[in-house]
């Protein structure tokens, strides 16, 4: 059985110490990163951070390479990594996936003080992310990433970053379809409720014949604009020779209306354009919700991001940052 008792902790990341000779300012580290780490908090009056959270540091025994982050140097690597630059004030966003505690938060919002050259950072806890603003005449990207990385919180830097630069960009045309299938739908139960209630007393002719012109009317962009996407991606489908869920939708939505027409038209009965324009409005925010849960796992699904941004060549003896 592990005696528990005579196990020493790192004083940074709360490991367990191999060793008693890694140590200062009488605490004990597990290797020569944490240590560092340390030495560089408590040299910008910054060990706070350890006050916040019992061992809250994230183990530095793998340390980075001092020229691992040199491609960033190049300009046309750099332009695609930040979002806003004046020539003077520089913006981006980068992810960390060390954020874990309070502590980290306290830590990264005053990474000015290790780095002169940031005048502003903020932390995204849900999304792990950081929004870093820095003054190109002090520091450069690189730097910026080094400072991370010296504290425990290398950035998350892929080829997804450089190869998707529209990533964050807003689709609004679902919006859009959202907001005109709702607006049709809730205009067409509305001119229908004098049919679920008309149980003894019959409405007039001709304002139940206006009712149903205007409901025709309001399915039309339901149907041939907010659902257009079911019936692309159903004839997509076929001409793939397979099926898809859009398929039947699609079939729903076509014989609902047609149906409808048919009994509008015929005065047999009042159609069933409510709950077709029903179907494609909760159907449509149904996408978008799914949308919005693809979005918050994309890293897991894109292979760009398991991909460096550059790579080392070597030649004729020099070593080259190369862009992939």
């Amino acid at each position: 059985m592990k005696d528990t008792q005579n196990i020493i902790t790192c004083f940074h990341c709360g490991k367990d110490c191999q060793s008693e000779k890694i140590a200062t300012d009488n605490k004990l580290f597990c290797c020569n990163g944490c240590k560092m780490v340390y030495e560089i908090l408590n040299e910008n009056e910054l060990c706070a951070y350890y006050d916040l959270n019992e061992h809250p540091g994230i183990d530095r025994i793998i340390t980075a390479r001092k020229d691992k982050f040199a491609f960033l140097d190049q300009k046309e690597i750099k332009e695609k990594l930040i979002q806003y630059t004046n020539g003077k004030q520089t913006q981006l966003s980068l992810y960390l996936p060390q954020i874990h505690c309070s502590s980290c938060l306290y830590l990264l919002e005053n990474v000015f003080v290790l780095n002169k050259g940031i005048s502003q950072s903020k932390i995204n806890f849900t999304k792990k992310e950081i929004f870093i603003s820095y003054d190109e005449s002090i520091t450069s990207l690189r730097k910026v990433i080094e400072t991370l990385t010296d504290i425990g919180y290398e950035p998350h830097l892929s080829l997804n970053d450089v190869a998707n630069k529209s990533r964050n960009t807003i689709d609004r045309t679902r919006w859009y379809k959202i907001g005109v299938a709702g607006f049709c739908f809730g205009n067409i139960m509305m001119m229908s409720f004098a049919d679920y209630f008309a149980t003894n007393s019959v409405v007039d002719y001709k304002i139940q014949l206006f009712f149903k012109v205007v409901s025709v009317l309001l399915s039309l962009p339901v149907l041939f604009y907010a659902g257009a996407e079911f019936f692309i991606s159903a004839f997509k489908s076929l001409q793939n020779k397979y099926l898809n869920l859009d398929l039947p939708v699609a079939l729903a939505l076509i014989i609902t209306f047609v149906r409808s027409l048919y009994e509008i038209f015929n005065v047999s009965g009042n159609g069933y354009l409510d709950s077709m324009s029903g179907i494609v409005f909760f159907m449509l925010i149904g996408r978008w919700l799914q949308s919005r849960t693809y979005q918050s796992i994309s890293f897991d699904r894109d292979y760009k991001s398991f991909f460096p941004i550059a790579i080392n060549v070597i030649s004729d003896g020099k070593i080259i940052p190369t862009q992939i």
